[in-house]
Order: structure tokens, then sequence, then C-alpha cells
């Protein structure tokens, strides 16, 4: 059976008008084994869909993340991505830093509104 029939959600990188896709830029800066740990977390979300805490929450205006402990215990990673239908498209990934989580779901934000604004032209 094709592992894709068996997901509840299929992640799929938000992509820029430019081209771009910031998630998958960010997660191949990443270490092979903290892209592993990050990757194992998504299907998590893809195949167990709806998650909550502590895995998944929401951070406002239908968007949630995903959390990934990296770097041997010392980073948060995270995702945050919109659902569309039976899709994750994944809007934004970072190193949480507390100064500059409200930043991070700011540029979430913008991109879901570009990605459904673009959808419906």
């Amino acid at each position: 059976m094709n592992a894709e029939r068996m997901k509840r959600l299929i992640a799929r990188f938000y992509q820029t008008q430019a081209g771009n896709r910031p998630v998958r830029d960010w997660l191949l800066g990443l270490a092979d084994a903290e892209r592993k740990i990050v990757g194992e977390y998504m299907a998590a979300v893809e195949f167990g869909w709806p998650l909550g805490m502590p895995l998944c929450r929401p951070v406002g205006k239908g968007l949630r993340e995903v959390r990934s402990t990296i770097q041997e215990g010392k980073v948060e990673a995270r995702v945050i991505f919109g659902v569309d239908g039976s899709d994750m498209i994944l809007l934004h990934g970072f190193e949480k830093k507390p100064s500059q989580q409200d930043n991070e779901i700011q540029t979430a934000e913008d991109r879901w509104r570009d990605y459904r604004r673009r959808k419906e032209k």
C-alpha cells in the first residue's frame, strides 16, 4: 500500500511566487541528524492528525506548529503549518529563540495569506 494513502495529511512545502521553498531550504541547512528528527516529528503529524500537545499546538489564525528537540536537547526546532483540505502546508521553520517568536509567527501568517490568495486565483 502506498504510504501517502495512509497519511491523514500530506506535507507540502509553501512556495513563494519566485519559486523558493523556505521550509525546505531551512531543513537543508540543518545537520543530517537534526533534519531526520524534524522529519520524524512531521511524519507523526501527517499520520496521526489531528494531534495536540506536546507535539503540535495552535499558534493562532488557524496555524499550528510542530515542535522537535534537536542539537542534543539544547534547541527547539519549530515548523509552522496551515491545513488546506488534506494538505499540511509547511510555511515556516526556525529554531526557537523566545525574543523572536512573534516575528516568526508573523512570517508564517504572511506566507499563509499569500498561499491562500494565490490559490484563489
